[in-house]
């Protein structure tokens, strides 16, 4: 029996570890210690001071103790919903490890703080160099034209010294003063009324794309119409060898006269539109109009700008805010006559006008603020479009000044107020009736004011651009001006075409160039050149000129980056607008 019991027990104990139940063995305390393996338990045989090798193997594998296990459950627990809120609660961060980029951002609201204020200065001084330029052609023009003309006339009293009959800034003169009266008749044959009740009669929609494309149309005529009248002066003073070439100013004058009453009818259009939608009852096409000026925003924020392209468009929201407020005069004007000159409809068309100028503030605010934001341009660069503008103003009064005033301006900003002189004109003319002595003593004291005006507003704007010229830093371009080429034109064909009239000069560099017609200077005037060591460029045979002046094309074309006072209102940048 004994036997059998002790040949049973191994053979039960290989079927309970076969079956799974577990093996136990007495520690040193005679407590049985039980091993987990794969998939059965077994009871450990190491003594009390030694740990077996298959639960140290084990342990180190796949699977973890007791302690390491309720550990995992503890932190589990931890992961609780109360415990998620308190550490969202809780939660910190540090601002200064990112330094750069939040003083980065500081600056940029520091800027659309600051642009209000530069762009209003600018736009202020602009708009005012506009009025300037506008007030010449009603007050010192009309005097100049009559002193050149008496000088022509009493020329042979002192005989002839020269063999000019007048000087180029005289002929300029005559010429203006000419175009002026012509179209000033000419405009006696188109019917405002007739106009008016025309555009009256059409639907709102129609009328806000006629106004749209009428906008587009004075650009257009403002872009090619300074052309015009610059190759009529260029063609009536230039030095001719026969008197037939005269002839050719002819065709000019005409080509002239037709931008300027063509452009004066377009304006007058753009009047008529306004004074409508002043005069409807439902002020809807107003309103339209109105939001016509945030289209702009659209069109112009999103796109890439350079400090060049910022300054055309600066250059066009001054030309634009200051015939804005012609064109509202003249409908004040046309509203006024129609009411008998009554003042209480002044206060009625006040509000309206007062909607129109605030909304056009703001949109040329927003839109260079999110411009220069976008573009990462200071705000400190509108100082120097307004030294730029006084640049012109400032070099127009030396006495080696090659252009009037009142051109400058139009180059620059794209303002031509000769056609908008005409129309204000006919306007006025035709609003106030002139009749008895007292009537005229009233208009010449007029007149009177308007030059004492105009004497005071270019003292005041002249003493400001001397002020913003030496902010600058600008003096060495008005008194040591370096002679370079015109970036319109190679230097091989300039120095073909005026070899008989124009030197040599060196700068201060030792590089040789081409003296030209004076123009703006730069800073660094041999980038516009093509230079080399041996001075190929002077001595270049004529067979050869026609590769010089591909390669300065070449040149030019590279160079992206211009000097501010080489760009006006429609000078395609290098880097435009993408």
């Amino acid at each position: 029996m004994a036997d059998a019991a002790a040949s049973a027990a191994p053979g039960s104990a290989g079927e309970g570890r076969r079956g799974g139940a577990p093996e136990q063995h007495e520690s040193g305390r005679g407590e049985p210690k039980i091993l987990w393996g794969n998939s059965e338990p077994r009871l450990s045989t190491a003594g009390p001071g030694q740990s077996s090798p298959q639960q140290r193997t084990e342990t180190l594998g796949f699977y973890e103790s007791d302690r390491s296990r309720r550990k995992q459950q503890r932190s589990l627990s931890d992961f609780s919903l109360l415990r998620f809120i308190s550490a969202e609660l809780t939660r910190g961060y540090f601002l200064e490890h990112n330094e750069a980029k939040y003083t980065e951002r500081r600056e940029r609201v520091y800027t659309c703080m600051r642009i209000p204020k530069e762009l209003e200065k600018l736009m202020f001084f602009g708009i005012f160099l506009c009025l300037d330029a506008f007030l010449y052609v009603f007050t010192l023009l009309p005097l100049r034209v009559f002193l050149a003309m008496f000088g022509f006339i009493t020329l042979p009293c002192y005989g002839l010294r020269d063999r000019r009959l007048l000087q180029p800034a005289q002929v300029c003169d005559i010429l203006k003063g000419v175009i002026l009266v012509i179209c000033y008749f000419m405009m006696h044959y188109v019917d405002y009324s007739m106009m008016y009740h025309l555009i009256r009669g059409q639907s709102v929609i129609k009328l806000y794309i006629i106004y749209n494309m009428l906008e587009v149309a004075d650009r257009l005529f403002s872009s090619f119409g300074q052309d015009i009248l610059d190759a009529l002066y260029w063609t009536a003073t230039e030095p001719k060898e026969r008197k037939r070439a005269h002839i050719g100013v002819i065709p000019h004058f005409l080509m002239a006269v037709l931008y300027v009453f063509l452009h004066a009818i377009l304006i007058m259009v753009q009047a008529t539109t306004l004074n409508v939608a002043f005069n409807s009852h439902n002020k809807s096409l107003l309103t339209i109009m109105m939001s016509n000026n945030f289209v702009e925003i659209k069109g112009s924020v999103f796109k890439k700008f350079e400090k060049n392209n910022l300054f055309q468009m600066s250059n066009s929201d001054i030309k634009e805010r200051f015939t804005n407020y012609v064109l509202l005069l003249i409908v004040c004007l046309r509203n006024m006559e129609q009411f008998s000159w009554n003042p209480d409809h002044l206060w009625v068309l006040f509000p309206d006008v007062c909607m129109v100028v605030a909304s056009e503030i703001a949109v040329d605010i927003v839109k260079h603020a999110f411009i220069t934001k976008f573009n990462d341009i200071t705000a400190d660069v509108y100082s120097e479009y307004r030294a730029s503008l006084a640049f012109d103003l400032v070099s127009s009064r030396q006495k080696n000044a090659y252009t009037d005033y009142s051109d400058s301006v139009s180059r620059r900003m794209g303002f031509i107020p000769l056609p908008l002189a005409v129309l204000l004109m006919r306007v006025v003319t035709s609003s106030i009736k002139v009749q008895g002595v007292l009537a005229y003593v009233c208009v010449m004291l007029f007149y009177c004011g308007l030059i004492f005006l105009k004497v005071l507003n270019s003292i005041v704007l002249l003493g400001k651009s001397c002020q913003y010229v030496k902010e600058a830093k600008m003096e060495e371009k008005l008194f040591n001006p370096a002679q370079t080429a015109t970036p319109g034109k190679s230097p091989g064909k300039q120095q073909s075409m005026f070899k008989s009239t124009q030197g040599i000069s060196t700068d201060d560099n030792g590089s040789t160039s081409v003296a030209s017609e004076p123009v703006h200077q730069n800073e660094n005037p041999p980038s516009l050149l093509v230079t080399s060591n041996s001075d190929q460029f002077l001595t270049t045979p004529d067979g050869e000129e026609k590769d010089t002046s591909q390669d300065s094309s070449e040149l030019k074309h590279r160079s992206s980056k211009k000097d501010l006072l080489e760009i006006d209102r429609f000078t395609i940048c290098g880097n435009r607008i993408d």
